[in-house]
């Protein structure tokens, strides 16, 4: 399928978007959440003219939130092929029912705020190479 054409498609599906993904859309949208922008139905080529829609996503952490129906039941073959083509990309992936994102947001929103904070083990690590690296640059120079 050409770009136009996926284009379209996910234009498509952002206007008839289901409960779940409106509900969630309210809660994420114009960076309500942790300060993360959040897209929705954006489209990820994985070939050259083969392309994904993630349901939603976040740039900044490569990560995709897929909102499963009834539909997800009948292709788990076909989203697990396809997961595994997106974590081979370097991408996370989160899924949640379209039941919990209804039901059960508290549990939805605090599963996000783990995945989309960030990890201040790794902040330090870097924080500590960069002072490090830093102090090698100062002792050439001297």
């Amino acid at each position: 399928m050409n770009y136009s054409k996926i284009k379209a498609f996910a234009r498509e599906l952002r206007k008839n978007q289901t409960e779940a993904e409106a509900y969630f859309w309210a809660k994420k949208r114009n960076r309500k959440f942790l300060n993360c922008k959040i897209n929705r139905q954006y489209i990820i080529e994985h070939e050259s003219r083969s392309y994904f829609i993630a349901d939603f996503f976040c740039f900044e952490k490569k990560l995709i939130i897929e909102l499963d129906g009834n539909i997800h039941k009948l292709q788990v073959q076909y989203d697990r092929i396809r997961e595994d083509i997106l974590k081979s990309m370097g991408y996370s992936i989160v899924r949640f029912s379209n039941e919990d994102v209804l039901k059960n947001w508290d549990k939805v929103s605090d599963r996000l705020e783990k995945e989309l904070s960030p990890n201040p083990s790794l902040e330090r690590e870097g924080k500590k190479f960069l002072q490090n690296f830093r102090g090698e640059l100062t002792a050439e120079n001297d």
